[in-house]
């Protein structure tokens, strides 16, 4: 398929992010919160990754972005346009051509209004007339630009993060779960906006909870669990549980209410406790001696990627 022949904007091959805790006095342990993330989205593409709370979303925003916390470390292989994302080039990149919409509206600053921080401080006649049109769109009126972010409602201070990616023109756009506190019209534009951003050819991943609407904007989903991507699949394959291929990708399809609102036993595994070899192991009715040992490839299967054991033996199967 054309697209898959591109370079992707952005590539995260084996991400890695641990935390350095202190236990019992001075004794330092590490915690390996994310173990083997893999996700990548070109030009013109929107990406939605899903997964429960816990599962290291954030995190790759963050990761990606260089605020993770001091006590964090960091291993894997991040590219930006075909070339490794240092953090040198990350400073000269982030808020331009990179550009993140946080999770928490605690991101603006308080002591600024409202249309200067949108604009970055910048006031000619081209941003403003940028900020009305993006004013209409969230139906926000023009008084807003003179406002400071404890005047305005949770869901009001939400669509301010939007519109601060929407002001510029990035090639890079990482949105951290952008629709808590919006009712579900505006989510839905929200998430449509991001949609046209990667019309206009930025490329757009998008970290979300909610399954449903991201199978209606995105192009892919990377569906993330205990800090391992298990699939990364077509929005198209979502049509029937049999297209999908790992079993939590499965269960996530059972579990939308349009498909009987199935729930699976057990939950995901704490940090401290991840067993060995595959992490939905001890969930899974598939689940044999090998998926418990080692490190889980993540391979190709019927056009999407997958880290899962069960997945290529049916593929040879067929």
């Amino acid at each position: 398929m054309e697209q898959e022949k591109k370079t992707p904007i952005l590539k995260i091959e084996d991400l890695k992010i641990s935390f350095t805790q202190y236990d019992r006095g001075m004794h330092q342990t590490e915690l390996p919160v994310i173990r083997s993330l893999d996700v990548e989205v070109c030009a013109g593409e929107m990406v939605a990754v899903v997964g429960s709370s816990g599962s290291g979303k954030s995190l790759l925003a963050h990761g990606v972005m260089g605020v993770l916390p001091y006590n964090a470390s960091m291993e894997g292989r991040i590219t930006y346009r075909g070339e490794a994302l240092t953090e040198e080039r990350l400073r000269k990149l982030r808020g331009r051509e990179i550009v993140l919409v946080p999770q928490s509206i605690a991101y603006l600053n308080p002591l600024m209004k409202i249309g200067s921080q949108i604009c970055k401080g910048k006031k000619d006649e081209a941003k403003k007339r940028k900020l009305r049109d993006i004013f209409t769109r969230y139906h926000l009126k023009p008084e807003v630009e003179e406002l400071y972010p404890f005047e305005l409602s949770g869901g009001m201070n939400r669509r301010i993060l939007i519109s601060t990616a929407l002001i510029e023109e990035p090639l890079l756009v990482i949105a951290d779960e952008p629709t808590p506190g919006l009712d579900l019209r505006m989510a839905k534009r929200a998430m449509e906006h991001f949609r046209e951003l990667a019309d206009l050819g930025a490329a757009v991943l998008v970290i979300t909870h909610d399954l449903e609407l991201a199978l209606e904007t995105a192009d892919r989903v990377a569906v993330f669990y205990a800090g391992t991507t298990v699939e990364e699949a077509r929005v198209s394959d979502f049509a029937s549980e049999e297209t999908l291929r790992h079993p939590y990708t499965k269960a996530l399809w059972r579990a939308m209410p349009k498909n009987g609102f199935q729930f699976i036993r057990g939950s995901q595994p704490y940090v401290k406790d991840l067993p060995e070899g595959c992490p939905f192991a001890p969930r899974c009715d598939r689940c044999t001696e090998k998926c418990r040992e080692g490190k889980i490839p993540f391979r190709e299967v019927r056009g999407g990627r997958v880290r899962c054991l069960d997945a290529e033996e049916r593929q040879g199967e067929a």
